[in-house]
């Protein structure tokens, strides 16, 4: 029975196994040159230099890392919860990986083609705050255990207007499948009405991802570090990967909303446009998205907490439903629903 299945789904599997060491492998050398580039940008924005000592350029500074962590010695402190105090970094990072099955980065590549990627994607960004929250009550400190409440309240403040924007654009495009969402005919009335969508998108993802000028639960001046003061080595390591793991997704997502996808920016084409691969395009609006990460967090400064609440509350979540409102009114008064 067992060489029946393997010679049915062998191939089947070989691929499937293949497909995702791929995507492992690309996010994690883009997670690592993520933070040189970050350094890089934010440097060039200071006047500074930024890496330049390990190797050319400072190209191999995430690789001395990288290595720096991996060698440094795992703390635990005597009081924590300890298997939790192991799982809460793990499943972040888990978390931040598996998302990327429903992920089109050109047509036909997807992992996983299924017909409600959204909702997917939605579900796995809002399990992600369960990681801190472990991390925080885990690590049996009162400043640690402030960090966990603080991000629980911010990403679930958030996520309910990240959810109604993703309902003007599904909308839109009348699909939950991510593939059709970057395929679907738009109107410039459609690309009209879901520009604001795409500004408010853009700053909650910052908050959703723990992200400057919103990155209130590792406060340094109040919280000595928020949730993972306690953590060291590659128990910090992992939440650190999966925090920029996250800003990948999340840039992936406003492009595949809102940014056309892989697909050539504002419908041009040409001879020479036509030759790029999808996926070039696709590389080109995710780094555009990070760089947008990257000049938030060099420019302004940290929003106090009250400050944060209120516009997750007072100014998105009102703003998000009446927009709700008036694309579903446009798209009726022009006959445009999907």
């Amino acid at each position: 029975m067992i060489e029946e299945f393997i010679s049915t789904y062998g191939e089947y599997l070989f691929w499937t196994l293949l497909h995702i060491f791929v995507i492992l492998g690309v996010l994690l050398v883009s997670v690592a040159y993520l933070t040189y580039f970050e350094r890089k940008v934010m440097a060039a924005m200071q006047r500074r230099h930024g890496p330049m000592t390990v190797g050319p350029f400072g190209l191999l500074q995430p690789l001395a890392d990288g290595l720096k962590l991996l060698t440094k010695e795992t703390i635990l402190p005597t009081k924590a919860n300890k298997p939790v105090f192991i799982i809460a970094p793990m499943l972040t990072f888990f978390l931040a990986i598996v998302a990327w099955a429903v992920i089109p980065v050109d047509e036909n590549w997807v992992l996983a083609n299924i017909n409600v990627g959204i909702l997917y994607l939605f579900a796995i960004s809002s399990l992600g705050v369960y990681g801190i929250i472990m991390a925080g009550w885990a690590s049996n400190s009162r400043y640690a255990f402030l960090g966990g409440l603080r991000s629980a309240s911010q990403m679930v403040s958030y996520e309910v207007s990240m959810g109604l924007v993703i309902v003007t654009v599904l909308l839109c495009v009348g699909s939950l499948n991510l593939q059709e969402v970057v395929m679907a005919e738009r109107s410039f009335l459609m690309n009209i009405l879901l520009f604001p969508m795409m500004i408010v998108f853009l700053i909650s993802i910052l908050a959703e991802t723990n992200r400057a000028p919103f990155d209130l639960p590792e406060g340094e001046s109040e919280l000595t570090g928020g949730f993972m003061v306690e953590y060291s080595a590659m128990t910090f390591a992992l939440f650190f990967l999966g925090e920029y793991a996250n800003m990948i997704l999340m840039s992936a997502m406003t492009v595949i909303l809102f940014m056309g996808g892989w697909l050539a920016p504002f419908g041009i084409s040409g001879e020479w446009i036509d030759w790029v691969p999808g996926i070039v395009w696709f590389a080109l609006k995710v780094s555009a998205v990070l760089f947008f990460f990257i000049w938030a967090r060099a420019s302004f400064p940290r929003y106090r907490y009250d400050q944060l609440m209120r516009l997750g509350w007072k100014v998105f979540l009102p703003f998000t439903l009446v927009w709700v409102l008036v694309v579903s009114g446009a798209l009726i008064a022009t006959n445009s629903l999907p």
